[in-house]
């Protein structure tokens, strides 16, 4: 009986460890680290009009098609999304370096325009995503977006 009960911890044990689940997608993994990561990380290292525009284009799809077992964008994407899309030379820079690809992520070609309500969107969901970052997005969203 000893042994059964053993042989059965072990194997709970080990079949538990084979499932890994997230709570947020982030991109899949890349070289032991998240496409989010190795992408912000290049932006922020070295920033280039391609990186900037895959970054974008990152922040898009981990807000349009959130995976994870929670099914919604990590915490804070949704504002860094924002505060990027605010950013008025980024508009600039997707409409001259974007790739035809990367375009067709969004429904709009006047970039200045489209990025400024979509900048504000992202900013307010990311409150309603997660309440406690209010105290720190509002005061955002009133300076940029006036």
């Amino acid at each position: 009986m000893k042994h059964i009960l053993t042989l059965a911890l072990v194997s709970l044990v080990l079949t538990s460890c084979g499932m890994t689940t997230s709570l947020y997608y982030w991109g899949g993994v890349q070289n032991g680290a998240t496409t989010y990561e190795n992408l912000a990380y290049q932006n922020y290292d070295k920033q280039t009009p391609e990186n900037i525009c895959k970054l974008i284009c990152m922040y898009e799809d981990m807000v349009t098609y959130p995976g994870g077992t929670r099914r919604v964008p990590p915490p804070g994407i949704c504002a860094e999304y924002g505060y990027m899309l605010l950013i008025p030379e980024n508009a600039a820079i997707f409409a001259e370096h974007a790739t035809a690809m990367q375009r067709r992520s969004f429904a709009s070609t006047d970039y200045a325009a489209f990025f400024a309500e979509k900048g504000k969107e992202m900013l307010q969901k990311e409150i309603e995503l997660y309440p406690e970052s209010a105290k720190f997005i509002a005061p955002l969203i009133e300076r940029l977006c006036k």
